[in-house]
């Protein structure tokens, strides 16, 4: 029963992404006097299909995606689509009603994402430690945050007298100051630090070398390693190593480092149970560093906590994930590494199936953050998505003419090529990374590292 209800909610919250997205080009279009011919959600054969009012209205067999057939919108000309609409002159459409209507899917998509994070706002969601306080949970020794006295556990409590609850309130607090006297508390104690703040990635003021608080929770094991041989598993969290409490996964490894080829004491938590065991981290020559055989989960979230972020920091948070996604895929250093965390649709399923049966309210969320992922992703200059769309109607309103019907045919045809080996490519990927292990377990990597995977019992080790 629990397998059919993740699949009927999964459908209706991947499904209505998708239909808000065709909502706003039909109802716009409709608005501004286009002919429709078809509107669908989902591609290939349909499964249920009706005409009204000459709309063919139906639903495909495959889900990822959807359209609204409007001859008016090709860029190279006026053209009937391929559902029997009958060949006819129709006349051209201003190109600033193209732009509206290009515009209404992605606008569609970020009144679903604000109703959305309003919901999970108004009812609560599990929480992840940044969410509910301002624990660091990891310094760089070679930052200034070190060397002016911030460690591992320290809380911060306030910014130039200015209170705050969580990172949240921290990173709007220095994102308009230059240096920053941060209040902190640490063993029952309170000191004060002033400390410059640095512009980060997306070019905010932050306070730069520290992390928040995160949880060390076990995806897989590497068979025969010495967390293998103490008998930690799957779904445990390490909870302290050498006696010394952990407050995130890098303090973890600088633990594990510092510990190398001695014998250590580490606590687990298993079912709500805390058990001792000994590790023995080990030198890894392809790792350059001592690892004791663990691979973690990145998903921090406390079920046994609730919280109720702000609609504008959910949405500002999950569009900052995309843009700094983006900026990476064009970095050289970084293309590569940004290139191995883009998610095709059977990883968005994945999350999905996580997500549902997990939390109602978490699978809510996720689908707050794809309704902005897509939004943004469909408004970039690509021929193919919307942005394309906006793309050619601006070179129409600039030259006063529409763009050669052969250049246009064939940057379409282009980029459909592309796009559709892009989709194959990530297809392929995500089933060799999240669905053959599931019955092939191929050799457990070599070095802990984090992953955005989902616990193993869902997705195991690579």
């Amino acid at each position: 029963m629990l397998t059919l209800y993740t699949i009927v909610v999964i459908l209706l919250l991947f499904g209505a992404t998708i239909f808000v997205h065709e909502l706003g080009h039909y109802l716009v279009a409709r608005r501004c006097g286009m002919v429709i011919e078809v509107f669908s959600i989902g591609f290939g054969p349909a499964i249920w299909k009706t005409k009204r009012n000459g709309i063919i209205y139906k639903i495909g067999i495959i889900p990822f995606g959807g359209y609204v057939a409007l001859p008016q919108m090709d860029p190279s000309g006026v053209k009937p689509s391929d559902d029997g609409a009958e060949k006819r002159g129709l006349p051209r459409i201003a190109p600033w009603k193209k732009i509206l209507v290009a515009l209404a899917g992605v606008t569609g998509n970020m009144i679903f994402a604000v109703f959305l994070a309003y919901l999970v706002f108004w009812i609560g969601k599990p929480s992840a430690p940044h969410e509910r306080n301002c624990i660091i949970g990891f310094v760089e020794t070679n930052s200034a945050s070190y060397a002016q006295g911030l460690r591992i556990g320290d809380e911060i409590i306030a910014v130039d007298d200015e209170s705050i609850r969580n990172w949240d309130d921290l990173t709007l607090a220095c994102a308009i100051r230059k240096s920053v006297r941060l209040t902190v508390t640490f063993d029952g104690g309170e000191k004060s630090i002033t400390v410059p703040t640095e512009k980060n990635w997306m070019g905010v003021w932050a306070v730069d070398g520290i992390g928040w608080m995160n949880f060390c929770s076990v995806a897989s094991v590497v068979a025969g390693s010495s967390a293998d041989q103490a008998g930690i598993k799957p779904g445990d969290a390490i909870l302290s190593l050498d006696g010394k409490k952990l407050y995130s996964r890098e303090h973890l490894i600088s633990l594990v480092t510092e510990a190398r080829d001695r014998k250590v004491p580490a606590v687990i938590r298993r079912e709500s149970k805390e058990i001792e065991v000994e590790v023995k981290p080990s030198y890894d020559e392809k790792a350059k560093r001592a690892l004791i055989g663990v691979v973690f989960n990145t998903m921090d979230f406390d079920y046994d906590r609730v919280v109720h972020p702000r609609p504008g920091a959910q949405i500002r948070d999950s569009a900052s994930m995309i843009f700094r996604l983006l900026r990476a895929l064009v970095t050289p250093r970084e293309a590569k590494a940004a290139s191995q965390a883009i998610g095709g649709p059977v990883a968005i399923l994945v999350m999905y199936w996580w997500t549902v049966q997990n939390s109602f309210m978490l699978a809510l969320w996720f689908t707050m953050m794809l309704n902005v992922n897509l939004a943004i992703i469909n408004l970039l200059p690509i021929p193919v998505v919307d942005g394309g769309h906006i793309m050619f109607s601006l070179w129409e309103i600039v030259t006063r003419r529409p763009t050669s019907a052969k250049i246009v045919n064939f940057i379409m045809n282009a980029f459909a090529v592309l796009l559709i080996g892009v989709f194959l490519m990530l297809t392929y990927r995500d089933f060799a990374r999240m669905i053959v292990p599931l019955f092939f377990r191929g050799p457990a990597p070599a070095v802990e590292h984090v992953t955005n995977a989902p616990p193993a019992e869902v997705q195991p080790a690579k």
